[in-house]
């Protein structure tokens, strides 16, 4: 049935056929998460329904790693890798991104783009007296059928680069991919790869095809080509996503080491074999530990999933949370962890605090934050600042007792109330107003209280003191 050029168009746009354009969505591809997050909730460790929301540790099953990546292959500018740079710098993560106009390759995440449907402009406006074939298996096929014309009758590579050129000039990138599976078969790779060096616009989109298709081999010799290093040696390092054996995945990182990132991942790289090569040692003692049932907390607290490949933070969790007593010797030992991964007080501070606040040891909370002078003399300090620790306590069910003593070491005033009067901590409210000598404060917290209770009692006395100069 013949149609009109109006009819193919409307066909096209119609089509559930998702084509490559170059301005793309979001992968199913790119579901690889980073270490966004300090601490998550620990349904995945252990059987206990509390939720730590307050700070959360990835734990989906997914390759997660400590490096997650992005390869963003667009027509446009260089400036995204220079943004997405900064935005990984406020991460506590290991990785951040590698700029290399006008490829925009990173180590920040993986795989962004994804076909969306767009208009196939046939290619027979084009060319005249070509008889229609069914056309290119490689670009997989929609369900309904589309026929487009033969590009066999361009034989010589005077012809083939012209077609190029207008396939260009028509800016529609899925007329451009066309040709270039037509030349990609049709043309030596050397000529190929010679000719797309000088269109950048058909370069960009063979560069993603490639990486859409699998043909790793050829992006490879392509980068390798454009003399185009750490392109190359990040093609190689996103290979190991794809090895599901933690031995075979730990020493195909150990052959990506000496490849030629910059130096900061180069760093990256070496520290994510080093994650991986430890968590397989816990991993294979833990499962010792837990099948002889001879360790209590692996007997009250069994273990839901798989240690291997979580990002650094899970794994400083994860050991926090079983293995806090250990010293710092052992690859297990949260101390041992902070010290190689060069983890910032304050991150470790948090994940240890949310790991024991979980256990209830409070113990061993009071002496996260109890700290010694030289004369001596202990006090306690938080470099997270205790109204944080005040609410991971709460979310963890502390005695009022322990929420109390940690509610009056905040320092502001109005965030001590407002804490002790969430948490009703009667006590830190009832001394607060009265060292403001905030008398009518004071009476309003009276009818929050309990009828006869203690703290009435305790409030009445301290508004009927004479030796009290109330300010209103």
């Amino acid at each position: 049935m013949n149609r009109t050029k109006g009819d193919e168009e409307e066909y096209w746009n119609s089509s559930k056929f998702k084509a490559f354009t170059f301005d793309d969505e979001d992968d199913e591809l790119s579901q690889l998460k980073e270490s966004k997050r300090a601490v998550n909730s620990l349904r995945d460790f252990v059987d206990d329904d509390d939720d730590d929301d307050l700070e959360r540790v990835s734990w989906t099953g997914e390759p997660v790693g400590s490096i997650s990546w992005s390869i963003k292959e667009t027509a446009g500018s260089s400036g995204s890798t220079s943004e997405g740079r900064e935005q990984m710098k406020g991460r506590n993560s290991f990785y951040t991104q590698l700029p290399k106009p006008p490829s925009t390759y990173s180590l920040s995440s993986f795989f962004r783009g994804r076909t969306r449907p767009g208009s196939f402009q046939s290619l027979s406006d084009a060319l005249s007296d070509t008889p229609a074939k069914t056309y290119s298996p490689e670009l997989g096929r929609p369900k309904g059928e589309y026929r487009v014309c033969s590009l066999e009758r361009f034989r010589s590579l005077q012809d083939k680069l012209q077609l190029l050129e207008e396939a260009i000039n028509m800016h529609d990138g899925n007329v451009i991919t066309a040709v270039l599976i037509f030349l990609k078969r049709t043309l030596s790779k050397e000529i190929l790869f010679r000719e797309l060096e000088v269109r950048q616009v058909a370069l960009r989109h063979l560069i993603h095809f490639l990486k859409e298709i699998g043909d790793q081999k050829l992006l490879l010799d392509l980068f390798r080509f454009l003399d185009r290093t750490e392109e190359l040696a990040l093609s190689h390092y996103r290979e190991h996503l794809n090895i599901q054996d933690p031995e075979k995945r730990k020493e195909f990182l150990k052959t990506c080491i000496g490849l030629p990132f910059s130096a900061e991942d180069s760093a990256h790289v070496q520290d994510q074999y080093t994650l991986l090569e430890r968590q397989i040692i816990i991993e294979a003692n833990d499962r010792h530990l837990e099948s002889s049932g001879q360790t209590e907390i692996f007997r009250k607290h069994p273990r839901k999933a798989s240690i291997l490949n979580m990002p650094l933070v899970t794994t400083l969790f994860y050991a926090c949370f079983y293995h806090y007593t250990e010293s710092e010797g052992t690859f297990s030992s949260p101390v041992n962890l902070k010290k190689t991964f060069k983890i910032p007080d304050r991150q470790y501070v948090l994940t240890a605090l949310a790991a024991r606040a979980k256990l209830r040891a409070w113990n061993d909370v009071d002496a996260l934050f109890t700290t010694k002078n030289w004369l001596g003399y202990t006090k306690k300090r938080a470099p997270i600042g205790f109204h944080r620790v005040v609410e991971i306590l709460h979310k963890n069910s502390a005695p009022v007792q322990i929420l109390q003593e940690y509610v009056n070491l905040v320092e502001d005033v109005d965030t001590k109330l407002n804490l002790a009067t969430k948490f009703k901590c009667h006590d830190v409210v009832i001394d607060t107003c009265r060292d403001l000598k905030d008398r009518q404060q004071l009476l309003a917290y009276r009818s929050k209280v309990d009828k006869g209770s203690a703290e009435e009692e305790k409030i009445d006395v301290i508004l009927s003191s004479s030796q009290i100069r109330w300010k209103n």
